[in-house]
C-alpha cells in the first residue's frame, strides 16, 4: 500500500508541473485535442457501449440501487451527447489569457487583469461515466490539469473512456502528464488525495451526500462541496393545470436519479381539490410513489390507489433518486418559501404560478443556485444553461454557485507593464 501512495504523489507531482506549461499551448492546439476526442467517441461508440454493458450486467447481480446503476448506466444517445457536448465546448471562446480588463494609470503603467486557469483540478466521482468526458473537456479548454479518481463499478468504462481523452491529449502536443487517471480503487487513496493540497487547486466531488460531507470535513484544499439537490415545485394558486402537470412530469420522470430531480411538490391550500386528483393519476400511472401529506391524502378521492401513501416527516427533505416523491399543503407562497427554507439544500426550486408579481417575488426571495419560473428543475445543467458541459452543480455560494462551467475553473491574476517607473 505504501509504494500505491508513493506512486499516487509522485503521479499528481508530476500533473502539478506539467500544470505550468498548458497556459502557453495555442487554442489551436486545445481545440484540435477537443476535435479528436469527439470524433473518437462517435467512432468507438458500440466499444464503449460492450465496455460499459458489461458493468451494468455486473451491478444488477451485486444488488447496486437502481439509482446507482440508472448513473452508470451509458446508451448510444448518452455517447451521442457527449460528443455534443465536448462540439459545445470547442465553439465556446477561447478563456485562456483573455484580458477581462485594463487600467492605464497617469504615471504610465499599464496594468492587466488576465484571465488563467487555477492549476490542478481533482475529480472523485462515483457511478458516472459521463464526468470523464464532461470534466477533461472543459479542462483542456481552460487550460487546466486535471486529476481524475472514479468508483470500482464503473472502472472499465471510466478507464477506456480516459484513454480517449490521453491519446488525444499526446496527438495534440499536450505535455505528457498533464492528466492523470488514478486506477486503483483504494479507498484509502481518497483520503490521500484530500491531503494533496500542495498539487491539486480545487477538489470537486461527484457522487453521493456521504462523499460530499468527506470532502468537505477533511479536504485540505479548495473544494466544491455542493451537488446534494433537495428540489421543491411550488404551485401556486394562480396556475395552468395542463402546464403545471406537465412541468411536473418532467421534473420528476425524465430522470429521477439525478439531483436536480424534483423530491417534493408543494401545493397551495385553495387548489387541493381541483390539483390534487389529476396530478396524483398523472403520476401514478408513471409508477411515481407518492407520499402525501394529511391534507393532500384527504383530498385525493382514490385514495385507495397504492402508489398513494401518508408521508412521514422524513420524507421531506429527502433526496429520493428514484420515483419517489413527498407533497405538501401549505397556506401561501410565504409558507412554501419557509418551507423550502427548511428542507431544501439550495440547488434547484421552481414556482408554477401565473401571477407574475408572485413568481418575481419567489425567485428573488428563495436561497438556492437555481430558481425557475413555470418549468422543470431539470434544466438545472450546463449543458442546458449554455455553458458547453459542466464541472459540477455547485450549492456553495463562494467561488461558484450552481452549474461550474469554463469560468468556474479559472482565476485571474494582474499584469502589470512599465517603463522604468518608480514608486515615491
Amino acid at each position: 500500500m505504501k509504494n500505491e501512495l508513493d506512486n499516487l504523489v509522485d503521479q499528481i507531482s508530476k500533473v502539478k508541473f506539467a500544470s505550468n506549461n498548458l497556459v502557453l499551448l495555442e487554442p489551436s492546439d486545445r481545440e484540435k485535442c477537443l476535435k479528436i476526442i469527439s470524433e473518437e467517441l462517435k467512432n468507438k461508440s458500440s466499444e464503449i457501449m460492450d465496455v460499459n454493458s458489461k458493468e451494468i450486467m455486473d451491478a444488477n447481480k451485486n444488488g447496486l440501487p437502481k439509482h446507482v446503476i440508472n448513473r452508470m448506466k451509458l446508451s448510444e444517445n448518452s455517447i451521442l451527447q457527449m460528443a455534443k457536448s465536448v462540439d459545445s465546448v470547442i465553439k465556446l471562446s477561447d478563456p485562456v489569457n483573455e484580458v477581462i480588463e485594463t487600467n492605464n494609470r497617469d504615471n504610465g503603467l499599464i496594468i492587466k487583469k488576465i484571465r488563467v486557469p487555477l492549476g490542478v483540478l481533482a475529480v472523485i466521482f462515483e457511478s458516472r461515466p459521463n464526468v470523464v468526458v464532461e470534466i477533461a473537456s472543459l479542462a483542456i479548454k481552460s487550460g487546466n490539469s486535471l486529476v481524475l479518481r472514479g468508483g470500482k463499478d464503473s472502472y472499465n468504462t471510466n478507464k477506456f473512456l480516459f484513454n480517449i481523452i490521453q491519446k488525444a491529449l499526446l496527438d495534440s502536443n499536450f505535455p505528457k502528464h498533464s492528466m492523470y487517471f488514478v486506477e486503483s480503487t483504494d479507498r484509502k487513496l481518497v483520503n490521500r488525495i484530500m491531503e494533496l493540497d500542495k498539487y491539486i487547486d480545487l477538489l470537486i466531488p461527484r457522487g453521493s451526500a456521504s462523499l460530499v460531507n468527506l470532502v468537505n470535513e477533511k479536504a485540505r484544499m479548495p473544494a466544491i462541496t455542493g451537488g446534494i439537490g433537495v428540489c421543491h415545485t411550488y404551485v401556486d394558486k394562480s396556475y395552468e393545470l395542463p402546464k403545471a402537470l406537465d412541468i411536473i412530469a418532467n421534473a420528476k420522470i425524465q430522470n429521477p436519479s439525478v439531483c436536480n430531480a424534483l423530491d417534493t411538490i408543494l401545493i397551495h391550500k385553495d387548489i387541493l381539490q381541483e390539483f390534487v386528483d389529476p396530478m396524483f393519476d398523472l403520476l401514478a400511472d408513471k409508477n411515481v410513489e407518492i407520499r402525501a401529506d394529511q391534507k393532500s391524502f384527504d383530498s385525493y378521492s382514490k385514495s385507495q390507489q397504492n402508489l398513494v401513501k401518508l408521508a412521514k416527516n422524513s420524507d421531506f427533505g429527502e433526496e429520493f433518486l428514484d420515483l419517489i416523491l413527498s407533497v405538501k399543503t401549505v397556506k401561501n407562497i410565504d409558507d412554501a418559501i419557509v418551507h423550502i427554507s427548511k428542507y431544501g439544500s439550495g440547488h434547484s426550486e421552481a414556482i408554477i404560478t401565473k401571477n407574475e408579481d408572485d413568481a418575481k417575488y419567489f425567485l428573488q426571495k428563495v436561497d438556492a443556485g437555481a430558481v425557475f419560473h413555470n418549468t422543470s428543475t431539470r434544466f438545472n445543467d450546463g449543458f442546458e444553461f449554455g455553458l458547453g458541459a459542466e464541472v459540477a452543480v455547485s450549492t456553495d455560494k463562494m467561488h461558484a454557485r450552481g452549474p461550474m462551467g469554463i469560468i468556474e475553473i479559472m482565476t485571474y491574476k494582474w499584469q502589470v507593464f512599465g517603463n522604468g517607473q518608480l514608486r515615491s
